[in-house]
């Protein structure tokens, strides 16, 4: 039941989300859907703590409620990632 109320909550865009912002490799993860900011809260440092084994620098973390396009979106030029990325968010 507790799936179907956190499908139902990201469809609406009410889901909370942990944003994980790195600044090396310079992207922005987003982990969840939450049913509520409680449960995204608890489960963030796991999170962290995965992308600091893999080498990520610079963590930056924010519990928000969004509907993201993308779970990850490179912010590093095409060029040096050798991929093409297009920003969903401006800032």
């Amino acid at each position: 039941m507790s799936e179907i109320w956190t499908n139902i909550l990201h469809t609406l865009g009410l889901a909370w989300w942990v944003e994980v912002i790195t600044e090396s490799p310079r992207c922005t993860y987003y982990f969840g859907p939450f049913a509520s900011s409680e449960e995204a809260n608890a489960s963030k440092q796991g999170y962290v703590d995965d992308l600091v084994q893999e080498g990520a620098q610079g963590i930056k973390v924010a519990i928000k409620r969004c509907k993201p396009r993308k779970l990850t979106v490179s912010d590093e030029a095409p060029e040096l990632s050798g991929r093409s990325t297009t920003p969903l968010f401006s800032r």
